[in-house]
């Protein structure tokens, strides 16, 4: 009743192991999708951000450029940039999708404001461009539109540096998920050590009465 007993504890509790290693095997799954759609594609998404934004700057630079010989079309600029705005918005909401912590969530709250104070600030210096001169328009620029895109881009950056440390905290927890699981292998082989040496130990025992019987009917 002992062996019978102490043989029911460990099937038992390779049950209860195989339960939390299918867990942590879950959780291993999780952390790489985690991985993939909330720190791979939030980063490729941060960047295309970023070439947008670098591309409106560029467009504007190039419009109020002093040294163009061909005349400036601010209603083609203003289509350009809107055509870049509406992508900037698309990757934003794209981002606001994933998993966010609590200090990407407000970062990403203040590239929102900057992004919308700069749709302002571009229609302003167009504004000043068109209804002004050239050089007015490149002035406003100069003072408070380039800020206005360094503001977006250290903001970027800053995105940038959440999603690598996240990425790092992940892995990290991923490690542990592997050593949780290889600690749960450990302790099925162990088990099924002691269960073979409990089967060894009935045969020899059976063995042993077995032959004692023989002596008993040869008496």
């Amino acid at each position: 009743m002992k062996i019978a007993s102490f043989l029911f504890f460990i099937m038992c509790s390779t049950m209860l192991i195989r339960m939390f290693e299918d867990k942590s095997i879950k959780n291993m799954s999780n952390a790489f999708v985690s991985m993939y759609h909330d720190r791979l594609i939030p980063a490729t998404d941060l960047f295309f951000l970023a070439e947008n934004v670098y591309a409106k700057r560029y467009l504007l630079e190039e419009a109020l450029n002093p040294d163009r010989t061909v005349e400036v079309s601010f209603s083609g600029l203003r289509e350009k940039l809107g055509v870049r705005n509406k992508n900037i918005d698309s990757l934003v909401r794209k981002y606001e999708g994933t998993f966010l912590i609590k200090k990407e969530k407000s970062h990403l709250a203040d590239l929102k404001k900057k992004l919308s104070d700069g749709i302002k600030m571009e229609d302003n210096i167009i504004t000043m461009a068109e209804k002004h001169t050239l050089t007015e328009g490149r002035h406003l620029f100069e003072s408070l539109g380039k800020a206005a895109f360094n503001n977006i881009s250290e903001k970027l950056s800053e995105l940038s540096r959440i999603q690598t440390d996240a990425g790092e905290e992940l892995i990290r927890e991923s490690e542990s998920i592997v050593s949780g699981s290889k600690m749960y292998s450990t302790a099925q082989v162990v088990l099924a050590i002691f269960i073979g040496m409990m089967i060894v130990n009935l045969v020899l025992t059976s063995k042993v009465a077995n032959i004692h019987n023989d002596k008993f009917k040869l008496n």
